[in-house]
């Protein structure tokens, strides 16, 4: 899903029936594992003795409020803080992924699934449910994935993961075997990893009390479960009718009974529209089946609409957690991740790291009539690559709360899936800073500097479709109103003209930019745009393995700048039926090298924690686990 370049998560947006996420938000999640300054990356520890009760308070990112509680989330829903930050502690995905630390894998221990089972030919398979009880005293059983699975088939556009081709699509069939079973029967023969992690990461059972076309009904009435009734997907659009009309009035959702059953840690108590102050109460489930229970006896969300309140608000102790802003940290040196004074230290709060699981882009048009031709040449895209000093920015802008991308696998926090092509301390992978290189590239291909600007001049060397006369000049349509990524775009201008790249910049607001960026074909008016950078791409979910089809696949909708290589896409589909670390690092090396996006720096957020809330941890994925979480004396 695109990412916004923000230090906060917003909302992510994915376009109705489209191949990819799209997504608008940057992550405030966090590993408390890293490499550390001074300051204490970590919360109380969990030595310290525990004080029951108590009621954590959090700051939601400014500007941001939670909105939508329905699990099937519609497109203008679809944010990481609705879903994994709010929904999630109520409503437990089929598998959960993340834990309370850094990991990025699936997590059966929290999932009411035991982990999957998959024929020997990899076209069937069986989940078990472990028999997790709804707060209403219902079985989360079989049953209640086939609902999931049977709106999924009658309401694909109103679900914002829903991918043309994929689930359900790609199932024969599927049905419960038992009360505590569900068999799914694919058309081809899966990767038992992808499948896991792409395709059942999206599934979130439903109760039969969900199963209804009007408040008071007889759970199950509504029809969508049923496995037989001709008219099942009739009964399945009236259900879905039901309970987003339920959804869309966020006033009642700490009164309507639809949404107080829940099989998570946690359940609704208070809910808000307000754009400030406390917004959301959610206390313990008293009837969750998992571990570990909740400890405390609320978790409250706090609304600001600027950054500098969240942080009088942190300073004052008003909340227990919130992001800090950037003018508020110091820089940073050598291999810290904190500053070496912690501006809350009086407040007796410590400092922890808040890593997303992201990487960082500009797209680049291939099928633009004017540039497009020079931009499919690879040694010219390794140019501007070469023309990028990330090591640079990340200590000169971002102060050194960042890291270079290096490729098409997140590098942080460290992943069985970031093949070693992939390194970091050269800057970008196997395309370190080198105005040098970037000119002898140029000029061994037929190119020479005229006026400043490289220019075709042999075009039997500069490659196909390149024609004689060609600038390497290109305009990018950069996203604004965050102040050190539009110095980042002044500073990649200003390193590329010593490449003889002349690069032309454009503000545009994000949703232009995420307007312009869509598939286009040479004589379509819509091709006009040539380079466009609005931040990049989180892996955290539905799709947490992070394969390329939705970004790099020729003809994936959110492969905006028509990007095709038929050996990227033979190496995506290869992920997609192995399950061998080598075939997906294949993938993984092929794409950091070939470039079919210009790698930018990533960063990282940095949270404040009172020092009396003990083992908090924000996950990469943004997977929040506030049952862990404390206080002490």
């Amino acid at each position: 899903m695109f990412r916004n370049r923000r230090r906060a998560r917003m909302a992510r947006i994915v376009a109705a029936g489209a191949a990819a996420l799209l997504a608008v938000g940057i992550a405030a999640c966090s590993s408390s594992s890293g490499t550390t300054s001074s300051s204490s990356s970590a919360t109380a520890s969990s030595t310290a003795a525990a004080v029951a009760g108590g009621t954590i308070k959090e700051a939601l990112p400014s500007g941001l409020t939670l909105n939508y509680i329905f699990p099937y989330v519609p497109l203008t829903n679809a944010n990481e803080y609705n879903t994994e930050g709010f929904q999630y502690l109520m409503y437990r995905p089929l598998y959960m992924f993340g834990n309370n630390g850094d990991s990025v894998a699936v997590n059966y221990p929290l999932s009411p699934a035991a982990a999957p089972v998959y024929s020997p030919d990899g076209k069937t398979v069986t989940i078990n449910l472990k028999g997790w009880k709804w707060s209403n005293g219902e079985t989360v059983d079989a049953a209640d994935v086939v609902f999931w699975l049977n709106m999924m088939k009658a309401e694909p556009e109103n679900y914002y993961g829903y991918v043309p081709g994929l689930l359900p699509d790609n199932l024969t069939s599927y049905s419960a075997t038992s009360t505590d079973t569900v068999v799914l029967h694919l058309k081809a023969a899966v990767s038992s990893i992808w499948f896991t992690y792409n395709q059942l990461a999206e599934i979130t059972p439903m109760p039969m009390a969900w199963d209804v076309t009007s408040a008071g009904a007889k759970a199950g009435s509504g029809g969508c479960t049923t496995d037989s009734a001709a008219d099942k997907w009739a009964k399945c659009d009236a259900v879905y009718k039901f309970l987003s009309g339920q959804a869309a009035n966020a006033k009642t959702y700490a009164t309507n009974p639809v949404w107080q059953v829940v099989d998570g840690p946690w359940k609704l108590s208070m809910f808000s529209t307000a754009s400030s102050g406390p917004v959301t109460t959610l206390v313990p489930n008293k009837s969750y089946s998992g571990s570990p229970k909740a400890q405390v006896d609320a978790l409250t969300f706090y609304a600001y609409t600027e950054d500098s309140e969240e942080y009088t608000a942190l300073k004052t102790g008003q909340v227990d957690i919130g992001i800090i802003p950037d003018q508020d940290l110091g820089t940073l040196s050598g291999s810290q991740t904190l500053p070496s004074a912690n501006p809350l230290s009086s407040e007796s709060y410590n400092l922890q790291t808040a890593y997303s699981y992201s990487i960082e882009y500009f797209e680049i048009n291939f099928n633009n009539p004017a540039i497009g031709p020079a931009f499919k040449q690879l040694y010219v895209r390794q140019a501007i690559q070469d023309s990028i000093d990330q090591l640079g920015m990340v200590k000169a802008i971002q102060r050194g709360y960042g890291y270079p991308t290096s490729g098409g696998v997140p590098s942080q926090p460290t992943n069985q899936w970031t093949p070693s092509v992939e390194d970091e301390n050269s800057g970008a992978g196997p395309y370190a800073f080198s105005n040098a290189n970037a000119k002898a590239l140029l000029t061994s291909h037929g190119w020479t500097e005229q006026n400043g600007v490289m220019t075709c001049t042999d075009p039997s060397k500069c490659g196909t479709g390149v024609k004689a006369g060609t600038k390497l000049s290109f305009t990018m349509d950069y996203a604004t109103g965050v102040t050190w990524s539009e110095q980042e775009d002044a500073v990649m201008k200003s390193d590329m003209a010593q490449s003889g790249i002349q690069l032309n910049l454009v503000p545009q607001t994000f949703d232009t930019i995420i307007g312009e960026s869509v598939p286009c074909t040479a004589t379509q008016p819509s091709c006009k745009w040539q380079a466009l950078n609005f931040g990049g791409w989180n892996f955290n979910g539905p799709g947490y393995e992070p394969t390329g089809e939705p970004l790099y696949q020729t003809g994936a909708s959110s492969n905006a700048g028509s990007y095709s290589d038929p050996q990227e896409d033979k190496l995506i589909n290869e992920t997609h039926t192995s399950n061998s670390l080598s075939v997906f690092q294949d993938y993984a090396t092929y794409t950091a090298e070939q470039l079919p996006v210009i790698w930018t720096p990533n960063y990282y957020n940095v949270e404040g924690v009172n020092g009396k809330l003990a083992n908090v941890s924000f996950n990469p994925l943004f997977t929040q686990l506030p049952e862990y979480w404390y206080f002490t004396k």
